[in-house]
C-alpha cells in the first residue's frame, strides 16, 4: 500500500481529483498514480447490426463498422493518453514535490482497481464521471461499485478542490465507527486538522460520555477535537452541522450496523454523495 490513486476522465471533476491527490499525496509522503481506463462500452458504437444486414452486397457495412470502432478505440485510447499527460503536468506544476507516474488500461474500472489495491494508500475519485457531468446531482455509473468492493480508503471529490481545514466524523459507537477513528489515529493524512466527533442521538447526556473517551484517544494523538450530539434525522443533522460549522471533509465509514449503516447503503449512499458540497473519505 504505497500510492495514491487518481482515477482520471475527461469529466469537469479531472482537475479536482489531481489536486486532492496532490493534497494527500504531501500528507502521505506518498506518489501519485494517475490511472485512466478505457471502457470499452464508452467507444463502441452501441449497435450490433450483424444479425440484420446479412450477406452479399451489404456485407461491408458490417466491416465498415468494425473499422469505425478500431478507429474509435485509438482515438479513446489517444486521448486517454493526453488527458494523462495533461493531469501530470497539472500535479507537476502545483505540487513540484510530488512524484507522478500514469497508468492506462482497457477494460472496466472496478476490476482495474481490484488489481491496483494491492499497491493503493488511498483512492481518489470524482462524483460524476464523463458521462454524467452536466448532471450536477448525479453519480458516476461506477461509484457505488468502486465504494463497495474495494478495501482501501477512497477520497470522493467535487468539481473543486481546496485543502481541508477541518474534518468531521460521523461517528455512531459501531465496531465499524471504532476503526474508522483507529484509521484515522494511524495515519498522517488528517494530522494537524482540527476534527469535529458527530453523533446523531435522541440521548444528549448518554452519547456525551461515551465520546468523551473517543475524543481523549484522538487527542492525544495530537487532534484539536470538538465533540457535538445533535438530533434528527442523521443525514439533515449531519448536513445542517456542516454547514454552521464550516466543515471542509466528511469522513465516514462506508458500512456499519446501526442506524448509520442503514443511512449509508444502497439508495442512502447515493443520496448522500449526491446531496454533498465536501469531499467525502470513506473508511472500511
Amino acid at each position: 500500500m504505497t500510492n495514491v490513486i487518481a482515477c482520471i476522465d475527461g469529466s469537469k471533476a479531472m482537475l479536482s481529483v489531481c489536486d486532492a491527490s496532490a493534497w494527500a499525496a504531501l500528507r502521505l509522503e506518498a506518489p501519485v498514480t494517475l490511472l485512466h481506463v478505457l471502457d470499452k462500452l464508452s467507444y463502441l458504437t452501441g449497435f450490433n447490426l450483424s444479425g440484420s444486414i446479412g450477406l452479399g452486397t451489404r456485407e461491408h457495412l458490417l466491416a465498415e463498422m468494425v473499422d469505425l470502432d478500431e478507429r474509435r478505440s485509438k482515438l479513446a485510447l489517444e486521448q486517454g493518453k493526453y488527458m494523462l499527460q495533461d493531469a501530470s503536468a497539472h500535479i507537476i506544476k502545483q505540487s513540484p514535490k510530488v512524484s507522478v507516474e500514469t497508468l492506462q488500461r482497457h477494460g472496466d474500472l472496478v476490476e482495474t482497481l481490484l488489481e491496483q489495491e494491492p499497491n493503493a494508500r488511498l483512492v481518489v475519485i470524482g462524483r460524476q464521471g464523463e458521462q454524467h457531468q452536466e448532471q450536477t446531482k448525479a453519480i458516476g455509473s461506477h461509484l457505488e461499485s468502486v465504494i463497495r468492493t474495494l478495501k482501501q480508503p477512497i477520497l470522493v471529490v467535487m468539481a473543486e478542490f481546496e485543502a481541508p481545514k477541518r474534518f468531521m466524523i460521523a461517528y455512531d459507537g459501531s465496531d465499524t465507527a471504532k476503526k474508522v477513528i483507529n484509521r484515522v489515529i494511524s495515519s498522517p493524512l488528517l494530522k494537524g486538522l482540527e476534527c469535529h466527533l458527530v453523533i446523531v442521538s435522541s440521548n444528549q447526556s448518554q452519547e456525551e460520555a461515551g465520546l468523551a473517551s473517543v475524543a481523549a484517544s484522538l487527542t492525544e494523538a495530537d487532534f484539536n477535537v470538538v465533540t457535538a450530539v445533535c438530533q434528527g434525522e442523521v443525514q439533515t443533522a449531519l448536513e445542517v452541522y456542516q454547514q454552521e460549522n464550516h466543515i471542509d471533509l466528511m469522513v465516514m465509514g462506508a458500512y456499519g450496523h446501526s442506524r448509520i449503516r442503514e443511512f449509508f447503503v444502497g439508495s442512502n449512499t447515493t443520496r448522500m454523495i449526491s446531496k454533498s458540497h465536501i469531499p467525502l473519505l470513506l473508511l472500511r
